[in-house]
């Protein structure tokens, strides 16, 4: 089976749910402790075997570009101060990967975004991360979707059970099991109604496709607000192809949402060995205030 070698990040959001944070600033370079959210997502691809990676930008973008880019002047007054550990990392950031940009010309939605990965990709497959969604270090969804495409051949994509009061945010999937964490996708729709759904199994943001999804995109009709949907050309892939999906239950942020965006960020930085015992008896101390 091919293996799986490139990995698009669509990155050309604006942000909105993060405003006014977000009105100059991409949402993907907000910080999670010290590190720009699309770092996180950049390395888990790269932990997956994948240093080919195409960032879809659009407008405002610039400083996705510099920071996965050489910085002499900086690390020429590291090296200077004998700044040994930190002029390591800013190097190590730049090599990486190898990473790409292409821009979104206008924001037509997830579809739109995925499409214009097209020449890059070729006629391979390929794994899409979305940047909101950051996964833990620990998780290991994407390499185990990665061995499931391998498996059967086919695409697969991320799916988590959430409460019935949550899937109208998300894409649902209907699907029966195959075996351990794999299910066959049956149907799959954009933002369901809790009564109208086909099951709680959302779909979270990472997907391996086969080539084939981008014949599906070129037929996808735009929705809601001129907008062409991934889901809507999973469906039509579905017509074509199996699909299979991953299930997992944790170790997944949702970092376009504020509450999900401070709880990865106080989750992380507990976790560090130079932040975590100070930063968490702050916290106690935080916590029994309030009690109080």
């Amino acid at each position: 089976m091919t293996h799986v070698r490139k990995a698009v990040i669509p990155a050309a959001g604006l942000g909105t749910r993060f405003l006014p944070a977000t009105k100059a600033q991409p949402k993907e370079m907000l910080p999670l402790v010290d590190k720009p959210a699309i770092q996180w997502v950049v390395e888990e691809a790269v932990r997956a075997g994948i240093r080919d990676i195409l960032i879809i930008t659009g407008r405002g973008k610039r400083s996705i570009e510099d920071h996965f880019d050489r910085t002499f002047e900086l690390e020429y007054y590291l090296e200077a101060g004998h700044k040994v550990d930190q002029l390591k990392e800013m190097q190590e950031i730049a090599e990486m990967a190898d990473i790409h940009y292409v821009r979104q010309g206008e924001p037509k939605g997830l579809g739109h975004a995925v499409s214009a990965a097209r020449q890059h990709v070729g006629n391979e497959p390929f794994a899409v991360l979305l940047g909101d969604d950051i996964m833990h270090e620990r998780s290991r969804v994407l390499e185990e979707m990665l061995l499931a495409h391998e498996r059967f051949g086919r695409s697969v994509i991320a799916l988590k059970p959430v409460e019935p009061a949550e899937i109208s945010f998300y894409g649902c999937a209907k699907a029966h099991d195959v075996d351990g964490s794999v299910v066959r996708v049956e149907e799959i729709v954009e933002k369901p109604a809790p009564e109208e759904a086909p099951s709680n199994l959302a779909v979270m943001g990472r997907y391996v496709f086969t080539p084939e999804i981008f014949d599906a995109l070129e037929q996808v009709t735009p929705g809601k607000g001129g907008e062409l949907q991934l889901t809507d050309a999973i469906s039509i892939l579905l017509d074509r192809q199996e699909v299979y999906g991953w299930c997992f239950e944790s170790g997944r942020y949702d970092i376009g949402n504020k509450l999900d965006y401070l709880k990865a960020t106080v989750e992380l930085a507990l976790e560090r060995e130079d932040l975590g015992p100070a930063f968490a008896a702050f916290l106690d101390d935080v916590v029994h205030r309030h009690q109080q």
